[in-house]
């Protein structure tokens, strides 16, 4: 039987960008991106799709329980945060001065750093 292939599309989200979930449970919240899983086109976004964990005791958590923990978000579902007007937007590729591919954003045309 043939596999199926994937597609992968270019993510245009970056750990520690600052983004807006504009869907899902957790819809209106800001926060930093800690981890983008490419390969899952998800990435987990501070104080965004918080989830009860139950641990067992260990040498980390001695005591065990339940800790709340940040779940990772599908990518369709954020929106990276415009640097000059603070709203969400779509991101962009070009090429600078320097002869660099940079992010942009849609919105304002403002460089991402």
């Amino acid at each position: 039987m043939a596999q199926k292939t994937k597609t992968t599309h270019k993510i245009k989200i970056k750990k520690g960008d600052l983004v807006k979930v504009i869907a899902g449970n957790a819809k209106g919240v800001q926060g930093k991106v800690l981890e983008v899983l490419v390969d899952a086109n998800r990435a987990v976004v501070e104080g965004a799709n918080k989830v009860k964990k139950h641990t067992k005791p260990s040498a980390a958590n001695p005591n065990g329980g339940i800790i709340e923990k940040e779940a990772a978000i599908h990518i369709s579902n954020i929106a990276l945060v415009d640097p000059k007007t603070g709203k969400p937007t779509r991101v962009g590729r070009r090429v600078n001065a320097d002869g660099k591919i940079v992010r942009y954003a849609k919105k304002s045309g403002e460089e991402i750093k």
